[in-house]
């Protein structure tokens, strides 16, 4: 198996993992796990930041999930074109629920 093919492979299943919430299996497609969210500054480092990450937002948005449009390749990354869809079903950061859902289009990069 080539190396894209393994990259293409490892990128699946993190993203299919996420929408099944086995974290388990997500966990494993890290090297090192860690989330950045550019957006907010937020970094969480390390398999017990990322499974409180998890925790949190899996409980305010109990159905999130995301639709994988385009995995792009390139020498030293994949980069995944994606919607991040939910509904706010729990608190999050002080913000009570509004049981409103969302799509949100969203950009992965695998490094």
């Amino acid at each position: 198996m080539s190396l894209r093919a393994r990259r293409d492979a490892v990128v699946r299943e993190h993203m299919e993992s996420e929408n099944r919430h086995e974290f388990d299996v997500t966990l494993r497609t890290f090297a090192h796990p860690r989330y950045e969210l550019i957006a907010t500054g937020e970094v969480y480092d390390g398999e017990e930041a990322v499974r409180g990450y998890y925790a949190a937002t899996r409980a305010a948005f109990p159905d999130q999930r995301n639709v994988v449009h385009v995995i792009h390749h390139a020498d030293d990354a994949v980069i995944v074109e994606f919607d991040l869809l939910g509904t706010h079903r729990g608190p999050l950061r002080g913000i009570p629920p509004t049981g409103r859902a969302f799509t949100c289009r969203m950009v992965a990069l695998f490094l």
